[in-house]
């Protein structure tokens, strides 16, 4: 038996993994370290970059353990998108916290680019929509915040980068600044057009390129790690690539017309398309990965699916919130008209509107807490609608299923719902490790560990199927009653 294997890290906003993935894709060990996130502020969202870079060497060193040896063929990372960190370059200490994705501290610098007309540019340059999720905001925000952070930054002093340049710098013992194209299509500085950082971008947000990562293809020999406890040096970084990206290969959705959701603390659609698609309803064009060239998709990205079920099981007090959550909602049949909006940082795809706030709609005396715990759960499956109805428009083609993977995905109730207000099949991947495996097949490609994208294609790829039974008109109920909620939860942010 072959014991050569991919090392995968799978950097997630609320948890670390590392994954050993064997030349059959089946994942030969694995482990995992929790991550704390922060709220200084209301709306603010950081962490702690030594933590995070901690909880990597923890979750590597017990899943190296956990195999018991073996040859380590290339290491491969996936991450959380669109977070930022600012270090120093000469010592590797961080300048700041890392600025969370969730985050709106940026938001009024947002809203200052929108009243300058400035969307339509950088719309047509780097495929987003002006909001704070997006890391070229965030990042002007760290070089304000630290001493004389600006001229350090155009002087070399300082680097700084999305969370997979972070690892990357960590595993390599700060030899190599590098991020991949899939994370720089995310940042709003990177013009998706040309391929490359935009000089008037970085002038507009004022975030010297000298302190940038250079970009990558997903695809690629980054650098070599060097000795950190189980883990040996000299074993190539192969492969990097956003979480969500990641999840659209490890699927091997390579095709146009395919569409997957990774259901997390927030969720994201893909879909490849065979060149640029130009949303004008609400999605975002992005690069979905690059190996031998860029492959472009379209992406509807939504703020808070999990993390509504999380509030809601922390508001009620229960001791493990998902979990409790979950086992409520069997308690009743439906939501008995009860709707969540989980809105707490806006509105993302494909409405995108920051002013936007939570509401529960559809109380009455009898609505009771599996009510509720429906209604959240059933948010995530509405939310997720909302952008696969514009993007099968905006794709041009009818989406026959949904790929779906992510923690949430595993609550089988909710699989089912989601197929019965989409109309159209879920396929769940077996797999709870769909992002590392995207990336560990990158890895192999650069390392020629899989020859060619075939054989990433034959790899056996289990998945549970869910067909929709609800009728048509109770659909079309339904999905009218979510509508309402959601331009009441617009309307009542306007009027405020």
């Amino acid at each position: 038996m072959r014991r050569e294997w991919i090392l995968a890290i799978d950097q997630g906003t609320t948890n670390t993994k590392a994954v050993l993935v064997d030349a059959s894709g089946g994942i030969v060990a694995r482990a995992s370290r929790p991550l704390s996130v922060t709220y200084p502020r209301p709306a603010w969202v950081e962490q702690d970059p030594l933590e995070l870079w901690r909880s990597v060497e923890e979750a590597v060193e017990e899943c190296l353990g956990v195999a018991g040896g073996g040859k380590l063929e290339a290491v491969a990372v996936s991450n959380q998108r669109e977070s930022i960190i600012l270090w120093e370059r000469a010592t590797g200490r961080p300048a700041g916290p890392c600025v969370v994705w969730q985050c709106r501290r940026t938001t009024p610098f947002c809203t200052q680019l929108r009243e300058r007309g400035l969307e339509p540019m950088l719309r047509e340059r780097t495929g987003l929509t002006i909001d704070p999720l997006f890391s070229a905001a965030k990042a002007r925000w760290l070089l304000d915040q630290a001493v004389d952070g600006r001229h350090r930054a155009r002087d070399g002093g300082l680097c700084l980068g999305t969370v997979d340049s972070w690892v990357l710098w960590n595993l390599t013992g700060g030899a190599v600044h590098a991020c991949d194209m899939t994370n720089a299509s995310r940042t709003q500085l990177f013009n998706i057009n040309r391929l490359e950082w935009d000089e008037e971008l970085l002038d507009l947000f004022q975030v010297p390129a000298a302190a940038l990562p250079k970009v990558m293809a997903s695809s690629a020999i980054y650098g070599e790690t060097v000795p950190n406890g189980r883990l040996p040096g000299g074993v190539p970084i192969a492969g990097m690539i956003g979480d969500s990206h990641g999840a659209l290969f490890g699927h091997a959705a390579f095709q146009p017309g395919t569409v997957k959701a990774t259901y997390g603390t927030g969720s994201s659609l893909m879909t490849p398309t065979a060149k640029r698609v130009y949303s004008g309803r609400g999605l975002s064009a992005t690069i979905a990965w690059a190996a031998d060239a860029a492959v472009y998709a379209l992406e509807g990205n939504i703020a808070v699916t999990g993390a509504a079920v999380e509030w809601l099981g922390r508001l009620l007090g229960l001791a493990k919130p998902v979990e409790g959550i979950a086992e409520l909602a069997t308690g009743t049949a439906d939501s008995g008209g009860v709707y969540l909006v989980p809105a707490f940082v806006g509105l993302g795809a494909p409405h995108w509107r920051e002013s936007a706030r939570g509401l529960i709609s559809g109380l009455t005396q009898g609505a009771t807490a599996s009510h509720l715990a429906r209604a959240a759960i059933e948010s995530i499956a509405y939310q997720v609608r909302d952008v696969f109805d514009v993007m099968e428009a905006e794709a041009g083609a009818r989406l026959q299923a949904l790929l779906a993977d992510g923690g949430a995905s595993r609550n089988d109730s909710l699989m089912q719902f989601q197929a019965d207000i989409i109309g159209r099949p879920v396929l769940r991947s077996g797999s709870a490790e769909v992002s590392a495996l995207g990336a560990a097949c990158l890895a192999g490609l650069a390392t020629g560990f899989w020859p060619g994208r075939e054989e990433i294609e034959r790899l056996p790829r289990p998945r549970d199927r869910f067909e929709p039974r609800m009728a048509p008109g109770k659909r079309d109920e339904l999905w009218a009653g979510w509508q309402r909620a959601v331009t009441r939860a617009m309307e009542t942010a306007s009027r405020s």
